[in-house]
């Protein structure tokens, strides 16, 4: 009986503690996390190589399988879709058609005016672009020049200049960006951006580039940037890659080096070009560690839309504010074209972007017929 009395007691004074004692550890931390789910959508063109219109000046004639015209109208439809978007464009944009030579080789860029690659991104409101390889095509002085009438940060890490040993470009930026959570209440985020393309430019453009710049290894460039950025308080890290994708044995200059990105702590998100490949993509189901359903490598979430505007890439990314900081809790890429199979249209012209650049196609038109081509 006594001890029954004692066992009673006993259960009082644990009752009593327990309800006087302060909230348990785990019970904050639990409290932490409810902040609200946000979806962000990355969109990506890459390699548009100067096709602004469907049309193919080689054989003078519509073209359905290319154009941002026609890119422009998925990006308002993925826009659309969604609360949060950011727009980039990964390089090689300026050069690689008929289109692009004759505004440099014949009109030239006249002082004051905006290069219409540089007006459709300016109409299209990108968020920020980075260099292609192929910017550098027709010499420093121009591409200095033609930068000049952008409207958005375009970032470049691993070229540097050789008098300043400094990166000749801006390597990356910092948007301070707001977001609507899934409840519609708004989020303060720091979007990093960095970008980077082949050390091979040394290469292939030597005799615009040599005594001038120099280019480092993409890895490398990453490895010494990205802690900087998230000093700099960067809650999520974009990388505008102007590199492919390959898995094969990694040197400091590596042409494709995706791969090697995605195994950098601190990336969260992956925008691929050079190669005009398409991933997620079955040519890519070679890969180690490569989920194609998701788009993931080394679960990265990593996109490249092909060329020429023929496709728009896009990145889901689902954040949530963890312990005051932003997490990615789920991803997934994927890329959508704008004809089909067999060239036909899948969407409509964007009418207003291409009564922005029509002189300029017009011209380059009349020119090739005057050529007798």
């Amino acid at each position: 009986m006594r001890s029954s009395k004692r066992l009673i007691l006993l259960l009082l004074t644990l009752m009593l503690i327990w309800q006087s004692s302060p909230t348990p550890s785990f019970a904050v931390e639990s409290g932490s996390n409810t902040s609200e789910m946000v979806q962000l959508r990355i969109l990506e063109t890459t390699d548009l190589h100067a096709s602004l219109v469907n049309y193919d000046y080689y054989q003078t004639k519509v073209d359905n399988r290319i154009g941002l015209v026609k890119t422009a109208t998925l990006i308002k439809q993925a826009r659309r879709e969604v609360k949060n978007s950011l727009l980039f464009d990964n390089g090689d944009h300026l050069k690689g058609n008929p289109l692009g030579e004759y505004l440099v080789r014949v009109r030239g860029l006249h002082k004051g005016k905006i290069h219409p690659v540089y007006r459709a991104f300016n109409y299209l409101h990108y968020d920020a672009i980075t260099i292609g390889n192929h910017e550098f095509n027709y010499g420093l002085p121009f591409i200095k020049d033609a930068l000049k009438g952008l409207k958005m940060p375009y970032v470049n890490a691993n070229v540097y200049s050789v008098k300043k040993q400094k990166p000749f470009f801006k390597p990356y930026v910092i948007l301070n960006k707001e977001v609507l959570d899934e409840k519609g209440i708004p989020h303060a985020i720091k979007i990093g951006v960095i970008g980077f393309m082949p050390t091979q430019i040394m290469k292939w453009d030597k005799t615009n580039l040599e005594g001038k710049v120099f280019a480092q290894p993409i890895v490398d460039t990453a490895k010494a940037f990205i802690p900087k950025m998230k000093a700099e308080g960067a809650d999520l890290i974009i990388a505008l890659a102007h590199t492919g994708i390959s898995n094969e044995p990694y040197h400091p200059d590596t042409e494709n080096a995706v791969y090697y990105l995605t195994k950098i702590p601190g990336i969260d998100a992956i925008l691929a070009g050079h190669s005009h490949g398409i991933f997620p993509g079955p040519a890519y189901s070679f890969m180690p560690n490569t989920n194609l359903e998701t788009g993931k490598i080394n679960m990265k979430p990593v996109v490249m839309a092909g060329a020429f505007g023929s496709r728009l890439g896009m990145i889901d990314l689902k954040l949530k504010k963890i312990a005051g900081k932003w997490v990615v809790l789920q991803s997934s890429s994927t890329t959508r074209a704008i004809a089909d199979e067999n060239g036909d249209s899948l969407v409509k012209t964007d009418k207003t972007l291409l009564k922005r650049i029509k002189n300029d196609h017009q011209e380059t038109v009349e020119f090739i017929k005057k050529l007798g081509l």
